[in-house]
């Protein structure tokens, strides 16, 4: 069977990489499943779970909080703000992250000024659900 190659890199380096026969992704336009020999493409990442299918029925899940999905020449290259693999997520981390994003979006409601609080508790909270999402899949 074709593969690709998959690269996944966070300003801490490069998390990610391998051959895979399979990979799926949440971009801002909607959902992409990307197969070997793709046409190129560059799109912008949502935070959320990579799936990446390998040989072997192997599948590994990476928690991807933004950034950038560009395909070329067989090569998937995912720059992100950052990203976990679900061997590295700390669980009891990410659920107190859970919780912190909870507690402040419930504080952001009562403050007047409630824009910026608020949209950064959520996505806090957002990145905490996908590697608590993300982290689940090796159970």
């Amino acid at each position: 069977m074709s593969t690709f190659m998959v690269n996944i890199v966070t300003p801490d380096g490069l998390i990610y990489e391998h051959e895979a026969n399979f990979l799926v992704a949440n971009t801002e336009a909607g959902s992409l499943g990307i197969l070997p020999k793709h046409c190129p493409l560059i799109a912008p990442l949502k935070i959320d779970a990579v799936r990446i299918d390998r040989e072997g029925d192997i599948n590994d899940w990476i928690a991807v909080n933004g950034g950038v999905i560009e395909v070329r020449d067989n090569v998937v290259s995912i720059i992100a703000n950052s990203a976990e693999t679900e061997e590295n997520i700390d669980i009891s981390r990410a659920e107190q992250a859970r919780k912190r994003a909870e507690q402040k979006i419930e504080a952001a409601k009562n403050e007047q000024n409630q824009s910026i609080d608020m949209a950064r508790a959520e996505v806090a909270l957002y990145r905490a659900l996908n590697r608590l999402n993300v982290a689940n899949k090796r159970r």
